[in-house]
């Protein structure tokens, strides 16, 4: 039975995944189509001669028909070959491999430095207010937690930039390069989300902390460290799990502003310079990366789940 339902999970979420990785790709290919006018006369500026023009949409092989440019694409996309850009004349595929590292580790950084700032605030608040106790601090922490969760990661950035980075001085404003690069590009996206996991996990804590088995636990005369972190917060983290897989996927997409405040030469800033040139293939390869992305991400959310809680995930109709 066990495997039968492990077998049939891995088949829901590969076809998942197959489809939405299907729906990601066809819109990646439709969108320089939908682009108003002619994409590469856009790309190039009005000043470049027709027969340029004409020479460009010949080698993106834009006078094909749309079937067959269909099928040219999907078949460099296995093949690796994700087309050259139109201004610099770079393969798209070195252009992401030089901007991923610098995206990758940013929202990394930021979404450990999220949990870090999240599980401690939530399991402390739950601690201090659980039945009822210290109302005040609960309305402190909930209230600040919303407002810092409303507050958009880029105006966020801006705010950290005026006040850290232009009156005290006390961080580098824009580029990468030492550790004090990342303070503050880090502390733009990890904020607002720890702001959403904390309330999460204190809500969750709160529900175990009332459970029978805590309540044996205390009978026991268990020490109060080996109740909070051995028995009630691995029960408290599953929701906080799911919430944080799915907003990982936000913050990866929520790099794109943070990036272009802070000059951080990642994919998010290489992709709005790439709009503003009209660079419709290193657009395309990039939304590929991004959407790519948080389907992996959502995946191993799930996978996750299902070895956490098996009998709620793996048994869903």
């Amino acid at each position: 039975m066990a495997d039968g339902a492990w077998r049939r999970f891995a088949l829901r979420r590969t076809g998942r995944l197959l489809v939405s990785l299907w729906v990601l790709v066809t819109a990646s290919f439709l969108m320089i189509h939908l682009v108003p006018g002619d994409p590469v006369r856009a790309a190039l500026g009005m000043t470049a001669s027709a027969d340029l023009v004409a020479a460009r949409r010949q080698s993106l092989g834009l006078n094909d028909p749309l079937w067959l440019q269909y099928w040219h694409y999907l078949r460099d996309l296995f093949t690796g070959n994700l087309g050259d850009s139109m201004v610099s004349g770079l393969p798209v595929a070195d252009v992401i491999g030089d901007r991923l590292p610098a995206t990758a580790s940013l929202a990394g950084l930021a979404f450990l430095a999220a949990v870090a700032l999240a599980v401690p605030t939530g399991v402390g608040m739950a601690i201090l207010t659980r039945g009822g106790r210290r109302r005040w601090a609960e309305t402190t922490y909930v209230s600040g937690s919303v407002v810092l969760a409303t507050v958009p990661d880029f105006l966020l950035g801006v705010g950290l930039v005026a006040v850290f980075g232009v009156q005290l001085a006390w961080a580098p404003v824009a580029g990468r390069g030492g550790t004090a690069t990342y303070v503050l590009p880090v502390l733009s996206l990890a904020l607002g989300l720890a702001a959403v996991l904390g309330r999460i996990v204190r809500v969750e804590m709160v529900s175990v902390l009332d459970a029978d088995y805590i309540r044996t636990a205390r009978a026991k005369r268990l020490k109060a460290r080996t109740i909070y972190l051995r028995h009630a917060l691995p029960n408290a983290l599953t929701a906080t799990i799911t919430v944080a897989g799915l907003m990982l996927g936000a913050l990866v997409a929520g790099t794109v502003l943070v990036e272009n405040v802070f000059a951080w030469p990642g994919l998010g800033y290489a992709i709005v310079q790439s709009i503003l040139s009209k660079d419709y293939p290193v657009v395309q390869g990039i939304v590929l990366v991004y959407g790519i992305g948080v389907l992996l991400i959502n995946l191993v959310v799930d996978v996750a789940l299902a070895l956490l809680d098996p009998r709620s995930t793996i048994r869903e109709s």
